[in-house]
């Protein structure tokens, strides 16, 4: 009995350090980091990507893990990164979210959070590292933490969605895009872009931010309907057949 309910301990340790690092040792990494130097942005996002092997590590604690496990998240990892880049001239229209989102529904908050952060650090070496890097980093693992925390729950199955759930998984990408993603990037754009905080300076900024964030948000629910029933399927075969990342 110890043995069976050990695993599960362990998953539960593993995404209360996902959110304890979300809420707290993130924040305070990115508080550090703008008001230390500038350039410190590669400190923070070393420190932000550590945050997120943590849990996964306490996860795997107890068992032998397996390559073909890191590998199918340095895929998905992977999957994400070409979502951003195949639509690179279409400003704002990224489903890289929703690869995320997927990522976290098939395998848990903690790794979910892990494939956003190293997602969006790959990609940037792309779109370009910056002091903005840490904060999208932190967006995008808050949004694959989210999807992996509502696949915990008994509201939505991780594989062979009908099509109102598959509406409703959209709806819910859309609403976490909107809500929570977009807000932390426009949050970035506050401390980077203002010298003086006022209140019709940041309201201004989130302002502005809103359209951008629904487009975001579109694009996401857009890819999680279309995409994330085959896209989920494989992956639950995968964790049946070989017993991984379960």
């Amino acid at each position: 009995m110890a043995r069976t309910l050990r695993p599960k301990k362990q998953g539960r340790r593993a995404t209360l350090l996902s959110i304890v690092g979300v809420l707290l040792l993130v924040p305070l990494t990115l508080w550090i980091g703008s008001v230390v130097s500038q350039g410190s942005y590669y400190v923070s996002a070393t420190l932000i990507a550590l945050y997120a092997l943590v849990p996964f590590i306490v996860s795997f604690e107890g068992r032998r893990p397996q390559a073909r496990e890191l590998a199918i998240l340095a895929v998905m990892a992977a999957l994400a990164v070409m979502a951003r880049v195949v639509f690179i001239a279409v400003p704002h229209f990224k489903p890289m979210g929703a690869i995320i989102m997927i990522a976290g529904l098939a395998f848990g908050p903690q790794s979910g959070f892990l494939v956003g952060v190293v997602a969006m650090a790959a990609s940037n070496f792309i779109f370009g590292q910056g002091p903005w890097t840490p904060w999208q980093m932190l967006a995008f693992g808050v949004g694959g933490l989210g999807a992996g925390l509502l696949g915990k729950t008994s509201l939505l199955p991780t594989s062979s969605l009908s099509r109102w759930q598959r509406v409703g998984l959209a709806l819910f990408g859309f609403g976490l895009t909107v809500a929570i993603v977009g807000p932390i990037l426009d949050t970035s754009s506050v401390f980077l872009m203002l010298s003086k905080l006022t209140p019709a300076s940041v309201l201004a900024i989130y302002g502005a931010g809103l359209p951008i964030n629904i487009t975001q948000g579109l694009a996401v629910a857009l890819t999680l309907y279309l995409v994330a029933n085959p896209l989920l399927n494989q992956l639950d075969r995968l964790k049946t057949k070989y017993g991984i990342l379960a």
